[in-house]
C-alpha cells in the first residue's frame, strides 16, 4: 500500500483547528500530563514503597499491575462513556479520582489501603488519553490527527520527567507524604480550567445525533469496533511496542539498573530521563512521518520492536557481571521509540472507525499495550522473587509477549490495508455528493 493509496481526506465539515482549538485542547492535555505524573511516581518510588510498606518483589509489583489492571479494564467502558457522554464529564470524573488516589496514596499507612489508592488513580488515569484523543479528533482537522495524537503524547512523557526530575528528588529531601500530598495538588490546579473553559467541540461540529439502546447499543458498539481489522491491528501494534519503555520506566528500570548493574540512583535517574526525552524526540519525528507517508506505520512499529528485543537482549545478558555504560544508554535512547511507535496503533484504528465510534475503538487499541505491561511487570515481579533477584531470567519474559505481538501484526497487516482502501474510496465517493 503506497503512501499515496490512502490519504487522509479533508472532509466538508472537517472541524477547522486554529488559536482556540489549541487553547482548548491544551486545557485537556494538561489533565492528562498530571495523570502521567501520578502514574509514573511508582517508578521513581519503588525503592522507598518497598521499605515504606515492608513488601518483596512480587507484592512492589502489585501496586503496578493493580493500577494497570484497572487501566487496561476501564478502557473499552472509557471508550464507550466518552462515545455516550462527552470529553468534557468524563476527564472531570478523571481528574477527581486520580487527585484523590495520590492523596490517598501519599496518607496510606498500610499497604491494603495504598494498593486501594493506585487501583482509584488507575481508574482516573484511564478517562484521561481516550478523552483527550477524542478531544483532538473534535476540534481539529483529520489529516492532523497523527501529529495531535504524538504531541498529547509528548506531553505525557513531559509529566513521566517530572516524576523522574522532580519527585525523585523531592522523595530524598521533603519525604513520602510531603512529596505525594504536595503533588496531588497538581490535580486540582488543573481541575478549574477544565470545569469552566473546556468544551467538547466547536460549535457547529457537534457528534450527529446516534439512536442508543442501552445494552443493545453498547454490545454493538464494541462488535463493530473489533470486526474492523484496524482496530485489532492498532490494538496489537500497542501491545507489541508500548510494554518494554512502561516496564521499565513504571518499576523494574531503576532496581534493575541499581541492583544489577550496580549504578548509583543519581546515575539511574539520569538514565531513566534520558528514556523520557528520548521518548519526546522520537514522538515529533514518528508523527510527522506518519502523517505525510501512512505506508510507513507498519514498518516504523516494527523496526522499533526489533530495535528493542536487540538492545534490551544486548544489555541484559552482556557477558560480563554489568553492561558497559554505552549500552545502557544506547538501549535508554531506543527505549524512547516505544512510546510513539504505540500511538501508530491509533493510526491504524482511526480509518477504520466512524467518528461517532471512536472512544471505543481507541479503547480497545489503548488495552493492548497495558495489558501487556502488566502482564510483563507481574513475570518479572514473580520470577525475580524465584530466581533470588536473577534479572537475565525475569527481564527475558519480554521477549515472549513481543513474539505473539509480532505473529499478530504479521497476520492482521494485508488484512487491514485492504479494509483501509475499501474505506478510503467509500470516503472520496460521499466527499464528491456532499453538497457545498
Amino acid at each position: 500500500m503506497s503512501s499515496a493509496a490512502a490519504p487522509t481526506l479533508s472532509l466538508p465539515g472537517d472541524p477547522p483547528g486554529g488559536r482556540r482549538a489549541v487553547w482548548v485542547w491544551g486545557i485537556g492535555v494538561a489533565v492528562y500530563f498530571v495523570a502521567i505524573i501520578f502514574r509514573t511516581s511508582l517508578g521513581v518510588a519503588g525503592l522507598d514503597a518497598a521499605d515504606r510498606f515492608h513488601v518483596n518483589a512480587s507484592a512492589l509489583a502489585t501496586f503496578s499491575i493493580l493500577q494497570l489492571l484497572v487501566y487496561a479494564g476501564m478502557q473499552i467502558p472509557v471508550g464507550l462513556m466518552v462515545d455516550h457522554l462527552g470529553t468534557k464529564k468524563v476527564l472531570t470524573m478523571g481528574a477527581v479520582l486520580f487527585t484523590l488516589g495520590q492523596l490517598g496514596f501519599a496518607l496510606s499507612p498500610s499497604y491494603g489501603m495504598a494498593l486501594a489508592s493506585r487501583a482509584l488513580l488507575g481508574c482516573g488515569d484511564a478517562m484521561t488519553f481516550i478523552s483527550v484523543l477524542r478531544l483532538g479528533a473534535r476540534w481539529f482537522p483529520a489529516r492532523r490527527g497523527p501529529l495531535i495524537g504524538q504531541i498529547a503524547a509528548l506531553f505525557g512523557m513531559a509529566g513521566n520527567l517530572v516524576s523522574t526530575l522532580l519527585i525523585a528528588r523531592a522523595l530524598h529531601g521533603l519525604g513520602w507524604t510531603t512529596t505525594f500530598v504536595g503533588s496531588s495538588m497538581a490535580g486540582v490546579v488543573v481541575l478549574v480550567p477544565l470545569l469552566l473553559f473546556l468544551k467538547d467541540h466547536p460549535e457547529g461540529h457537534g457528534p450527529p445525533p446516534v439512536e442508543r439502546a442501552g445494552a443493545a447499543y453498547v454490545r454493538g458498539q464494541i462488535a463493530d469496533a473489533w470486526r474492523e481489522p484496524g482496530t485489532r491491528l492498532g490494538m496489537w501494534v500497542h501491545f507489541t511496542t508500548q510494554f518494554p519503555a512502561m516496564v521499565f520506566l513504571l518499576l523494574w528500570g531503576l532496581p534493575f539498573l541499581v541492583e544489577a548493574q550496580g549504578l548509583s540512583r543519581s546515575v539511574a535517574g539520569e538514565l531513566l530521563t534520558l528514556v523520557v526525552l528520548s521518548n519526546m524526540a522520537f514522538g515529533l519525528v514518528y508523527g510527522q512521518i506518519v502523517a505525510r507517508h501512512h505506508a510507513a506505520r507498519a514498518p516504523l512499529a516494527l523496526g522499533t520492536v526489533a530495535a528493542t528485543a536487540l538492545l534490551w537482549a544486548s544489555a541484559v545478558f552482556f557477558p560480563a557481571d554489568h553492561a558497559p555504560m554505552w549500552l545502557l544508554i544506547v538501549l535508554c535512547a531506543v527505549l524512547g521509540a516505544c512510546g510513539p511507535a504505540s500511538m501508530i496503533g491509533f493510526d491504524f484504528a482511526r480509518p477504520a472507525n466512524p467518528p461517532e465510534r471512536q472512544g471505543t475503538a481507541s479503547g480497545i487499541v489503548n488495552m493492548g499495550g497495558f495489558i501487556a505491561s502488566m502482564t510483563t511487570l507481574f513475570a518479572v515481579g514473580v520470577l525475580l522473587d524465584a530466581t533470588g533477584d536473577n534479572y537475565r531470567i525475569a527481564f527475558s519474559s519480554v521477549f515472549v509477549l513481543e513474539a505473539i505481538g509480532v505473529v499478530q501484526i504479521l497476520r492482521l497487516r494485508s488484512r487491514a490495508a485492504h479494509r483501509e482502501r475499501e474505506h478510503h474510496v467509500i470516503s472520496r465517493v460521499e466527499a464528491v455528493h456532499v453538497p457545498v
